[in-house]
């Protein structure tokens, strides 16, 4: 039954492909008037049936689009160069220039509300197809596209200033992150409808709009590019030896996560304090047990309140109780990191 239901769909198929009649696309004169340049975007492609079938029908689909894809590009590139020579100041040049290239990424990716047609003529043995979509419902479909990243750009903006101002910089670098790249899709659109759309206007470009968050959105990610900082106050007594071994190790692994430290707590967005002591538990045979008693506090100098605290006990063991202190402080720090790294943010 299964063969009988596979040998039909393939009949269908070939009546589909071999049965067509000839379309009018195929005359280039014809194609012009059923589908003016003034209104729609094509692309032609022609291939010899060299390979199985639908292997060739899908290459000369992917043709076509191309085809028509490369206007796009081709227009929207004469856009941009003609904009870039207007302009002297290299760092808008080079702008420029990317965005012309990310446009180049996004077209080669199917045009919304592109349509592909195929027909194999049996006398040449030829594949043929025809791609073609309408400028106005492009040009409907690219200003909501627009309208809707430069909305979602204004959202991620506006949540990384209410995170920036918490004091919550990674959630605040996480918005930003992810505003990025709705710009180049936004430059794409703009492009897009100054090439195909001479009666677009300023309004609907939206470029006043896009350049102020532009620029808001760099000049927030300078800010928090210089990380979270942090004061740290420790206090730590390894057998009457005042010692920085906890304090430097935490240090070296928050620094690992974009923190970094400050002289006093005014300047800080954390204040991280720290307090180890050492306790010798036993002794088996050559080896020495202790105890880090380590009790820590974390307060955010933006919510002005504590939003960690902790106490808890790391055991370490060696030859002597001082190696045995040390080895219990060295994991103690790891302990406190792991403690209190969701909190810094």
């Amino acid at each position: 039954m299964k063969k009988i239901s596979t040998v039909f769909f393939l009949s269908l198929v070939s009546f589909a492909l071999f049965g067509q009649a000839k379309p009018d696309w195929l005359d280039n004169n014809i194609r012009n008037l059923k589908f003016p340049p003034d209104v729609f975007l094509t692309g032609f492609a022609q291939r010899a049936l060299e390979k199985s079938i639908s292997n060739e029908i899908e290459q000369a689909k992917l043709d076509a689009q191309a085809d028509l894809t490369k206007q796009i590009r081709s227009m929207i590139k004469t856009k941009t160069q003609s904009s870039l020579s207007t302009q002297s100041v290299n760092g808008q040049y080079d702008e420029r220039e990317s965005f012309e290239n990310e446009s180049s990424v996004e077209t080669n990716s199917e045009i919304t509300g592109m349509k592909t047609e195929v027909y194999h003529d049996k006398s040449t043995n030829n594949i043929y197809a025809f791609a073609y979509a309408n400028k106005y419902e492009l040009i409907g479909y690219y200003k909501s596209n627009l309208s809707v990243n430069v909305g979602q750009i204004e959202s991620f903006v506006k949540t990384a200033q209410d995170l920036e101002a918490t004091g919550e910089k990674a959630k605040a670098r996480q918005q930003i992150e992810m505003a990025k790249p709705l710009f180049s899709k936004v430059r794409y659109a703009q492009d897009l409808l100054t090439a195909i759309d001479p009666n677009v206007s300023q309004e609907e470009l939206q470029q006043q709009k896009t350049e102020s968050l532009y620029n808001l959105l760099t000049q927030m990610q300078a800010r928090l590019a210089q990380g979270v900082y942090v004061f740290v106050e420790s206090s730590e007594d390894l057998s009457g030896q005042k010692v920085d071994i906890v304090a430097n190790k935490v240090k070296a692994e928050l620094a690992k996560n974009g923190c970094s430290f400050v002289e006093t707590a005014k300047q800080a967005d954390f204040r991280l304090s720290i307090k180890t002591t050492t306790r010798k538990i036993s002794e088996q045979g050559n080896i020495v047990f202790c105890y880090a008693d380590v009790t820590v506090g974390l307060f955010d100098n933006h919510k002005q309140k504590n939003v960690y605290n902790d106490e808890f006990s790391q055991k370490g063991g060696s030859t002597t109780y001082e190696r045995a202190a040390r080895e219990a402080f060295q994991d103690a720090a790891q302990t406190v990191v792991g403690k209190i790294i969701a909190w810094i943010k």
